[in-house]
């Protein structure tokens, strides 16, 4: 039961992260620099440290099973850095050294204070 509820958890959140990258580069920003990857990585983040906030001062409470769907399988599947870095590789590949750096410094930095963020967000007093 477990294996069903991440699969089905990172299909949904693979088939997100898919309308996310479509979404902006076919409506936002048709730029070099893969914005759409770090939108997904960015506000996945975010969710994660506040969901992990959230859980670490007990305001809300999964089930096991909720808990690796959500986790695992839904944000495992919709934040991906194996996205982020064959986007960094192929900046570099093409002669772009630095949009693969901006793009190394703005997931790596821009996630790490999104998750903080986040669990500021969560752990913060009502």
């Amino acid at each position: 039961m477990i294996w069903l509820a991440i699969g089905v958890g990172g299909a949904l959140g693979s088939m997100a992260r898919h309308a996310v990258n479509h979404f902006s580069q076919n409506h936002w920003l048709s730029t070099r620099f893969p914005c759409g990857t770090v939108i997904v990585n960015l506000t996945g983040c975010l969710i994660i440290g506040v969901l992990a906030g959230l859980l670490a001062v007990e305001r809300i409470r999964f089930p096991f099973y909720w808990r690796e769907f959500i986790f695992v399988g839904l944000l495992g599947g919709f934040t991906t850095f194996s996205t982020f870095g064959l986007d960094t590789f192929l900046l570099s590949r093409t002669h772009s050294t630095g949009m693969a750096i901006l793009n190394v410094a703005v997931q790596v930095a821009g996630g790490l204070l999104a998750v903080w963020i986040g669990y500021q967000l969560g752990t913060a007093s009502r």
